[in-house]
């Protein structure tokens, strides 16, 4: 790259569980909640932004077509700042900080304001052929939004039924995704217990039915009472004597994510001090039908296009759609799990679909800082067959 671009202070939500204590607040909600705490912390002047950049996936709330552009300007953007919704499913939080990049990259920016942001909680249930009319006696069924989303039509297979496929291949037992589940939620619980992500989250105010305000600034559904015993008890839901349980996959869960992206050339003229430098990206595709392996070739284009090897990463997080899917990985890439999800992952905090990529993004970058440590890449699957990563520099 001919400039290095450079991600400045960022921020989440707590991801709150389905139907839990976010479900009131659309995605464009908690959007501008982290996109205005982003810009705070960053020390940059809403008036500085050129673009604002927001990755969403099932669109579940009245202005969700507006998503990004309202996102920026109710955090103060200027009305003649454009602003771009995408769609790269689970990797659409890490696709808009890229998207930013490549704006500034081709000289269309100096500041961008990126993020993801969902509201699986409020995926709505739909009448299909109702604008039309529906007949006397007609069988007519509601359908699931979210439910049909997570269902691959061009497979046919619902994504946890692709998780399974990976099972096989890699021959990844059931035990070993509980026991790496297990892992997810302990590590979770240890990194809250030791105060090491809430200084990635903005608390929310919530008022009670009586008017009472209290801040929401967790994870909701981190289980730092699972077991072993515990997760063995749980079905399999999608495949007779399958391996893939509600334990051993990602929560579903509502929040966002943001930060903003620069040159170090801008920062520096600001006086403003980053967080990391986003190193390289990579993007690629794989078979649908194990779409949870699309990390793997990701990861090594990007770095490939960095000249860096695996070796050099001091942290990995490569997030948790099923446990089957991050162990498939691990394994065709032979990562060490001593450095991988340190502070647990989708498992244990959740997968709110278009914030994860800016999450993960976060996350790693405020881990090696933590712990003096320079390189870390970041990557999702992609539900359809993709891949997505970054190699992310603390600074």
């Amino acid at each position: 790259m001919t400039q290095e671009i450079v991600l400045l202070e960022g921020v989440r939500t707590g991801f709150g569980s389905f139907g839990g204590s976010l479900k009131d607040l659309s995605a464009t909600d908690l959007g501008v909640i982290a996109a205005k705490c982003a810009l705070e912390r960053s020390k940059v002047d809403p008036a500085w932004i050129d673009h604002t950049v927001f990755g969403n996936v099932v669109q579940t709330s009245g202005d969700a077509i507006y998503l990004a552009r309202h996102i920026g300007l109710k955090s103060g953007v200027p009305i003649e700042k454009p602003a771009l919704t995408l769609n790269r499913l689970c990797g659409s939080g890490q696709e808009a900080i890229v998207t930013g990049a490549r704006m500034i990259l081709n000289g269309e920016a100096d500041f961008v304001l990126a993020g993801g942001t969902e509201s699986m909680s409020q995926a709505p249930h739909i009448v299909r052929g109702a604008r039309w009319g529906i007949g006397f006696g007609a069988n007519t069924q509601f359908e699931d939004m979210l439910w049909t989303a997570l269902v691959d039509s061009y497979t046919g297979l619902p994504m946890a039924i692709t998780a399974e496929k990976l099972a096989e291949q890699y021959h990844i037992t059931r035990e070993e995704q509980d026991r790496f589940s297990l892992a997810s939620q302990q590590n979770a619980k240890k990194a809250w217990d030791e105060n090491r992500l809430q200084e990635e989250i903005v608390p929310i105010p919530l008022k009670d039915r009586k008017g009472n305000v209290t801040n929401f600034a967790k994870d909701e559904i981190i289980r730092g009472d699972a077991t072993m015993e515990g997760l063995a008890k749980l079905p399999a839901r999608f495949k007779k004597e399958g391996t893939v349980t509600a334990g051993n996959a990602s929560g579903i869960v509502d929040g966002a994510a943001a930060v903003v992206v620069t040159t170090m050339e801008k920062a520096k003229e600001r006086g403003l001090k980053p967080l990391g430098r986003l190193v390289s990206w990579g993007t690629a595709g794989v078979d649908p039908s194990v779409m949870g392996i699309g990390p793997a070739p990701a990861i090594r284009m990007a770095l490939k296009k960095a000249g860096l090897s695996l070796q050099d990463m001091d942290l990995v997080e490569v997030n948790e759609a099923f446990a089957a899917q991050a162990l498939a990985v691990a394994k065709e890439l032979e990562i060490d799990l001593t450095h991988f999800n340190v502070n647990g992952g989708a498992i244990a905090i959740g997968h709110p679909l278009g914030a994860t990529g800016a999450r993960l993004t976060l996350t790693i970058l405020y881990e090696l800082r933590r712990r003096n440590k320079r390189y870390g890449v970041a990557s999702m699957c992609i539900g359809g067959g993709q891949g997505i990563a970054a190699i992310v520099e603390a600074l």
